[in-house]
């Protein structure tokens, strides 16, 4: 059991350090809302990646390869990486900096919650990351029963979700370096990344129909 809670954790640090929308959003969420709000994102995120763990175990994944399937998905998740990079480049990066504690309301923290289960949930490379994570328990390290699956993504999701909270509680301790006009920047990188990420996912949308 050690060795494969030790597998789990080793293709969790992998996923960790892997640069995309879901990095900056963290980043972004943290530094202006604050620890909470960055973890809620977090939270979110490792949602939406057990959803994709038990499609897959379920047997899914079958139907989530078909390449209409792969370029509608390809579509939808790189126009709602579009549309948030849009609303970071033109909206938020005209409003004033919040303190956390205004924001960081129980009528407001779910939103937190939802946007970084969409921006994550929405990105086929996550869910082509979990159909080759799902390939590498079952052939390369042989966990096909069902108590040795668990325990190896559990070890996985959980690496990823304290990296993640990690990230959120560094950027925090930052925001009191932050200034109004480098959140300004910052949200304008985090939305041309945004946009970025969207524009390449419909880009190579015909990739998923050729293959």
């Amino acid at each position: 059991m050690t060795e494969i809670v030790f597998n789990g954790i080793k293709l969790g640090i992998v996923l960790a350090f892997l640069v995309g929308p879901v990095f900056f959003t963290i980043i972004q969420t943290s530094v202006e809302r604050g620890f909470t709000n960055g973890v809620l994102v977090s939270l979110g995120v490792s949602l939406s990646d057990a959803m994709y763990v038990a499609i897959c175990y379920f047997g899914v994944v079958q139907f989530i390869q078909e390449p209409d399937f792969r370029f509608f998905l390809a579509y939808a998740g790189g126009g709602i990486l579009i549309l948030f990079g849009i609303y970071h480049v033109f909206i938020k990066s005209k409003r004033k900096m919040t303190a956390a504690l205004d924001v960081a309301s129980e009528k407001k923290m779910y939103r937190y919650f939802i946007k970084g289960f969409i921006i994550n949930g929405m990105s086929p490379m996550v869910l082509i990351f979990w159909i080759g994570a799902i390939s590498i328990a079952s052939l390369d390290f042989g966990y096909t029963k069902g108590f040795e699956f668990f325990i190896f993504f559990l070890a996985v999701l959980g690496t990823v979700l304290s990296t993640d909270i990690l990230k959120a509680y560094l950027a925090d301790k930052l925001r009191s370096l932050i200034t109004h006009r480098l959140m300004m920047i910052v949200n304008i990188v985090v939305g041309i990344c945004l946009i970025f990420f969207g524009i390449r996912l419909i880009w190579t949308a015909g990739d998923f129909l050729s293959a």
